[in-house]
């Protein structure tokens, strides 16, 4: 995934019952954001910021979608308990996460593993990639995309 590339066609799995085909969509401005892990402190923050900012966002015409490996019951209650007003993606085959390359390895207490890495992309109303941000730093970070949604 790079600048100007379009959003993929593939089908995903989203909170609500909703199977969701990302080059289908029509908005304004698309946001999607990776995260690690549902109910983890950083997810939780950034969620919130982004939930925050939600009626904002709208006013821009811009859809938000979270995604992660977690399953949809994880984003189901983790959507429910922090009142996030925007779908999440359940991607446990990693399809999506391959697309946009946020695999990365990852160092925990001296263990290493894949994880995703915290990341966020912004499409305009033709699909088109315009913005990315990569290895994330959750602090300031929704008002950053939201400049860049301003912009567009």
């Amino acid at each position: 995934m790079k600048i100007g590339d379009a959003l993929p066609d593939m089908e995903v799995a989203a909170t609500g019952d909703k199977m969701l085909n990302l080059a289908s969509l029509n908005s304004d401005a698309t946001i999607v954001y990776f995260y690690p892990k549902d109910s983890t402190p950083g997810c939780t923050t950034e969620g919130q910021n982004f939930r925050d900012n939600y009626a904002q966002f709208k006013k821009l015409g811009a859809d938000i979608f979270g995604v992660s490996r977690d399953s949809i019951k994880s984003h189901e209650n983790f959507k429910s308990k922090q009142d996030l007003p925007f779908d999440l993606i359940s991607d446990p085959e990693e399809t999506l996460c391959k697309a946009f390359d946020v695999i990365k390895l990852k160092k925990l207490y001296g263990r290493e593993y894949l994880g995703i890495e915290r990341s966020t992309f912004l499409f305009d109303r033709d699909g088109k990639l315009v913005s990315e941000w990569r290895k994330i730093k959750v602090k300031g970070h929704v008002d950053e995309v939201l400049e860049a949604v301003k912009q567009l």
